[in-house]
């Protein structure tokens, strides 16, 4: 089967991305959340930690 050139063009314009997990402390929640932000970093989700005062963020950014 020939794919239409539709799904090729596609598949050309998918953008790559690249993932991240974090831990994320409650008390400095703003800077670590900068930092990230300024390097390209994208927040996708913020889960709870391994116990109540962590947090995990999980972070994507498009591949160069």
């Amino acid at each position: 089967m020939v794919p239409s050139l539709r799904s090729v063009t596609t598949l050309i314009r998918m953008k790559k991305w690249e993932y991240l997990t974090a831990p994320l402390l409650i008390h400095n929640t703003k800077m670590i959340l900068d930092n990230f932000g300024s390097d390209g970093w994208e927040l996708v989700q913020i889960v709870p930690g391994p116990n109540a005062e962590n947090l995990v963020a999980y972070f994507k950014r498009e591949k160069a």
